[in-house]
């Protein structure tokens, strides 16, 4: 698959088949992926946990905030949520800013999940101090995002040259997750 294909497939899902369970060693496969992506002055100051199994799912869920734009549904049910998650922290002893960091490894292990067949979600949206305390996170470490990941349970797909103006991303009658994308011509500006 072409890199621009992967990247159209690598969306955010939000519900999951909880029967097909992940593993610990295919989430260390996604991380190991994150140690090659490029890093500012390379400081590498990210860490990651992984979570695969349900107690420790358990106490991840609880603080993610899923769906801004579906105000009316309060995330994914039972049956529907992540089989395992990936917490990227950032170690404040190493910089004090992560932001561009984080952003292109969760890309990274995104697409590297969906080339798998995985899919997820970028979660910014956090209680951070109610996750911090639920993962007895040490002081240094900062939770930046969390990807949930697992197989996907739903359908998403792209309204190309359709802005996000007004809907940021909707779902139909029949569950259809939607996803509006400007258009190459509205993005480029000239010069």
């Amino acid at each position: 698959m072409n890199i621009k294909a992967l990247l159209m497939r690598t969306r955010s899902y939000r519900r999951f088949d909880e029967s097909r369970l992940l593993d610990e060693p295919t989430l260390k496969e996604l991380v190991d992926v994150a140690r090659y992506c490029p890093s500012a002055g390379n400081r590498q100051p990210l860490k990651y946990m992984i979570s695969a199994s349900e107690e420790k799912n358990g106490k991840i869920f609880p603080y993610l905030r899923w769906a801004a734009a579906l105000p009316e549904w309060p995330g994914p049910a039972a049956g529907e949520r992540p089989t395992g998650y990936i917490v990227i922290l950032g170690d404040i002893g190493l910089a004090a800013r992560f932001g561009h960091d984080a952003g292109i490894v969760a890309q990274g292990m995104m697409m590297a999940a969906m080339e798998k067949g995985i899919a997820g979600c970028m979660m910014g949206s956090i209680d951070q101090e109610g996750l911090r305390q639920a993962m007895q996170l040490p002081k240094h470490l900062e939770v930046i995002l969390v990807l949930a990941l697992g197989y996907p349970n739903e359908t998403v797909v792209l309204e190309d040259g359709t802005p996000p103006d007004k809907r940021p991303y909707w779902r139909d009658a029949e569950g259809t997750h939607h996803v509006p994308k400007r258009s190459l011509e509205e993005v480029l500006v000239d010069w």
